[in-house]
């Protein structure tokens, strides 16, 4: 009988012995498995990540869009009053020059631009973008008072900024609305200079009256045929 006990209480403690040694070599087993063979089943070792593509250089802007870009930069110009009406005159007059050879080289061209021709106009616009830096960041400025007279001035040159930057006004036009602009300036100023700052009544009836016919000839130009072109937009 006691025999028969110690048989039956030995049992469990050998069936656990067994269980930790096979545990023991599942585990051995394990950690030191061989290299998997080519064309085994074995799962292949993760490729490294791919270097990521370095990004792509932004392409350069067209002809027509540093036209417009030049023009937005000369309406704000004229918008804050950093462009004096002949800064602005020359500069448009310059633009219109280059306008006129492109359209030129493209007649003879089928509508395109040879790579000679884009270096040449690319080399003008270049020199266009030094002069526009320069004249709003120089010294003059347009100052137009507190008055009548002025109020009106900056009205037009606002209307004029206007055109210039929706395309309504071509640079030649812009040029020339400008130049209109300058002489009534310059009559003001001399003006003024005579009587002691002031305009006197005969005065401020006759640049009124100039001021009138800028206005109307601003209308004109706005709201004829002719408009500047609008560069494609980018890709």
């Amino acid at each position: 009988m006691k025999l028969t006990w110690m048989k039956w209480s030995a049992l469990p403690v050998a069936v656990l012995l067994a269980g930790s040694v096979a545990m023991a070599q599942d585990q051995s087993s394990s950690g030191s498995q061989p290299p998997a063979q080519s064309g085994s089943s074995a799962t292949a070792a993760t490729p490294a990540p791919a270097a990521a593509p370095a990004p792509a250089e932004k392409p350069k802007p067209t002809v027509e869009q540093r036209k417009e870009n030049q023009q937005d930069r000369i309406a704000n110009g004229v918008k804050s009053g950093q462009l004096t009406a002949g800064e602005t005159a020359k500069l448009e007059k310059k633009e219109a020059t280059i306008n006129k050879e492109t359209a030129a080289d493209r007649a003879a061209n089928g509508g395109k631009l040879t790579a000679a021709e884009k270096k040449q106009v690319n080399r003008q616009q270049n020199q266009m973008s030094k002069q526009i830096y320069a004249d709003k960041h120089n010294a003059n400025t347009a100052h137009y008072g507190n008055n009548k007279v002025g109020q009106r001035r900056e009205n037009q040159q606002d209307r004029i900024a206007q055109g210039v930057k929706s395309g309504q006004l071509t640079a030649g036009e812009t040029a020339k609305l400008e130049k209109q602009q300058q002489g009534i300036n310059k009559q003001v100023a001399a003006d003024r200079k005579a009587n002691g700052g002031k305009l006197n009544a005969s005065e401020k009836k006759q640049i009124n009256k100039e001021q009138n016919a800028a206005s109307k000839n601003i209308y004109h130009k706005k709201h004829n045929a002719k408009t500047q072109p609008q560069a494609e937009p980018k890709p």
